[in-house]
């Protein structure tokens, strides 16, 4: 009867703690986790163009966010900013379109119009 009442007492106390998430384990998930925003474009780029920095720059990021110095969300931005600190000018692919009459339309494209 008492092993019966501890094993009672034991599965009530499972059921109450409630289940951790899996911490991340791969740089990928733990920069996932903090990047929000266009941060993964800036990054895959950033990765392209500085093939050899950027392994550095992730291992930066992913200690700092382990060791708490990172907490707030990570947005593109504030990527493409920390980048350009570190001398990584990252160059995006940029393009600048605007409506008119219900339609996107390039700058060349309005150009060859008139």
């Amino acid at each position: 009867m008492l092993e019966l009442q501890r094993r009672m007492l034991q599965t009530e106390k499972e059921e109450e703690e409630p289940e951790k998430p899996a911490e991340p384990t791969t740089p990928r998930e733990i920069l996932d986790r903090m990047f929000s925003g266009r941060a993964w474009e800036i990054y895959e780029t950033a990765k392209i163009q500085y093939p050899t920095a950027m392994p550095q720059v992730e291992q930066a990021l992913v200690e700092g966010i382990k060791s708490g110095k990172i907490q707030d969300r990570i947005d593109g931005e504030s990527l493409f900013a920390f980048l350009r600190q570190l001398g990584l000018n990252v160059r995006l692919n940029t393009k600048i379109r605007y409506k008119e009459h219900g339609e996107l339309k390039t700058i060349g494209q309005r150009i060859k119009e008139r």
